[in-house]
């Protein structure tokens, strides 16, 4: 689902990650659209997006994209994680869409990694958290803002807004897949944007890097996987000065 979030100018589309919802860019809307119309997505299987299928692959990811973008010109594209993803298969598949992209913290093969621990921990969480401050001292205060900015709020309180078996599935087609395929088809400019403690596998983004002759590569010190609030000015001053070179 594509939600207008304001701005004029040439479209900024904005992908989340696993897990969370258009809603984790609230932050970041207010200084983008100094750049042009910005758009967030909600991806399927999450809050607010169309569940049509009950595993949606990344290339499934991939067509609705295309579905929502095809009748514009060609947008910047900003991802994070599995938003990451999603921008440069894009790419990668219709470059007649896409100007330009930033990727946050992804990388092209989690190939041989499971999701079964980190899912057995969600199934584990004590939902519903009663309020926010609840969910805060849980996950602490970045990730703690990202799942107050993506959980659907009830009655009793703050409860995962969709089913670990969906998420899990996603995560899963990552450990037998790989998208370095897709990845050397890109052809626009790239921001790399890597965290210090980042989720991906060592040396990755680097090769990526290596391998796109138009990407610049920047690892953020201190910032874990939620660069863009974790170390939100870093992130703003990357990102602004990737833009500006546009």
């Amino acid at each position: 689902m594509l939600t207008d979030a304001g701005g004029t100018g040439e479209p900024i589309v904005l992908l989340h990650g696993l897990m969370g919802s258009g809603r984790t860019w609230r932050r970041q809307v207010p200084w983008l659209r100094e750049f042009g119309q910005v758009s967030v997505v909600d991806a399927e299987g999450h809050r607010g997006a169309r569940d049509s299928r009950a595993v949606p692959t990344t290339d499934d990811f991939v067509d609705d994209l295309v579905e929502v973008l095809g009748e514009g010109g060609p947008a910047t594209v900003i991802g994070h994680s599995m938003g990451g993803l999603h921008a440069w298969c894009l790419a990668a598949r219709r470059p007649d869409l896409v100007r330009a992209l930033v990727i946050e913290d992804m990388a092209p093969d989690f190939r041989g990694l499971t999701s079964a621990p980190w899912a057995a921990t969600i199934e584990a969480w004590p939902q519903p958290f009663p309020d926010d401050d609840a969910v805060r001292a849980y996950f602490g205060d970045v990730a703690g803002q990202y799942f107050l900015d993506s959980f659907e709020r009830r009655d009793d309180g703050w409860w995962l807004h969709g089913d670990v078996a969906t998420f899990r599935a996603i995560a899963d087609e990552w450990g037998r897949r790989d998208f370095w395929s897709e990845w050397s088809a890109v052809r626009a400019p790239v921001l790399l944007i890597e965290a210090e403690h980042s989720v991906t596998p060592s040396g990755q983004m680097a090769r990526m890097h290596a391998l796109h002759p138009e990407s610049t590569h920047v690892r953020i010190a201190g910032a874990g996987h939620l660069v863009h609030d974790d170390r939100p000015e870093d992130y703003r001053r990357v990102v602004t000065e990737f833009l500006r070179a546009r």
